[in-house]
């Protein structure tokens, strides 16, 4: 939820209306009765960057937001605060932001915390590697030089070499939409491949800010057929059920996009083994991401981890769940053994040396 969003909602509050929310988010209620019963000495919550907007219905139906939320039922027994990070600063091959917000109430973490104001770790890497830093680990370095698939029937997985090397098959509407699809680029703006014409300059998709909500909405008016030679493009399209009649199909430029290959991959979600989601076509084969290609992506595959229960491999959609869903084991490995570095008091050494800067 934007700031503008929150703020929509506290006006609507104020006003004696009865805002919708999500009630997920209430669910922080119960977490925070257990926290605050059981006392633990660090306590880590991870959540979308927007969360650091959302407001929530308190158990004394006020409005409220959800860190400030967290302050309060914490209490003064408790230091921390809430901060964005994206894993790719911490040398992990996807541009995934999210908000980590620690809190603790070890008297150590107190310390360093009035000494630093955060708990999250340096980032070890950046998009140059400007300051000593190493470059972002990009798709390149993760994922090529993999057995190759396609999302043709026979071609589409490769269990010899990893049973979770598979993508979905595409029929063949999609899979040409997908085939004339550039690197970095998406379907949408797929140029003339009539061998008659072969026409480049057709008008791409795009998005605007529509001037009454300030919404960006993406364009109504991208061809579907050459503009010179009037040849059906490569472009998603849907078929009008009345008419019979092919229309572009709605859509961002982000969908059925090609990733590319000398940058981290975008944010993995529940749906990135679908042509359809948001940049997750393979930077230059006929396909989507691989199961086992996401679990590279996500820094899973660095740690022992199975998917089996009772020996027989989860469904798809289950282990597409957690992929997407979950947060990358080596950005929580890093934050917590930064948590385990403060406790063991190495702080210290930072403190004498702010204290000898102050008396130059």
């Amino acid at each position: 939820m934007s700031s503008n969003g929150a703020g929509k909602l506290l006006s609507e509050y104020r006003k004696g209306l009865r805002p919708k929310l999500d009630e997920r988010n209430r669910l922080i209620i119960p977490t925070l009765d257990i926290i605050v019963a059981l006392k633990p000495k660090w306590v880590i919550f991870e959540n979308v960057p927007n969360m650091k907007n959302t407001v929530i219905l308190d158990e004394n139906d006020r409005l409220v937001n959800i860190i400030d939320y967290i302050k309060e039922r914490l209490g003064n027994e408790y230091v921390g605060n809430a901060e964005v990070v994206d894993a790719a600063d911490y040398g992990i091959p996807q541009n995934r932001k999210r908000l980590i917000t620690i809190f603790t109430r070890s008297e150590i973490g107190k310390e360093f915390f009035e000494l630093t104001n955060s708990f999250i770790p340096e980032t070890t890497h950046s998009q140059n590697g400007e300051n000593g830093k190493k470059k972002w680990v990009t798709l390149r370095n993760a994922i090529f030089g993999l057995p190759e698939l396609d999302a043709r029937k026979g071609k589409e997985k490769n269990e010899a070499f990893h049973e979770l090397h598979f993508v979905n098959i595409l029929d063949d509407k999609k899979y040409t939409w997908v085939k004339y699809a550039a690197e970095g680029d998406s379907a949408f703006n797929n140029q003339c491949i009539n061998p008659e014409c072969g026409f480049q300059g057709n008008r791409r998709h795009g998005a605007t800010i529509d001037k009454k909500d300030g919404i960006n909405k993406y364009n109504k008016d991208t061809p579907l057929y050459c503009e010179k030679c009037g040849s059906l493009l490569p472009r998603p399209y849907t078929i009008d059920k009345k008419t019979g009649e092919k229309r572009i199909m709605k859509g961002y430029v982000s969908a059925y996009k090609r990733m590319k290959w000398d940058e981290p991959a975008s944010t993995l979600t529940q749906n990135f083994q679908y042509a359809c989601s948001d940049n997750k076509l393979h930077p230059e084969q006929n396909r989507v991401l691989s199961i086992y290609e996401a679990t590279i992506i996500q820094s899973i595959s660095d740690y022992d981890y199975s998917f089996k229960i009772n020996g027989k491999l989860a469904k798809t959609g289950v282990i597409r769940d957690i992929i997407g869903e979950s947060v990358p084991p080596k950005l929580i490995d890093i934050i917590c053994r930064n948590i385990l570095l403060i406790e063991s008091g190495e702080h210290k050494k930072l403190k004498n040396a702010y204290k000898q800067l102050s008396l130059l």
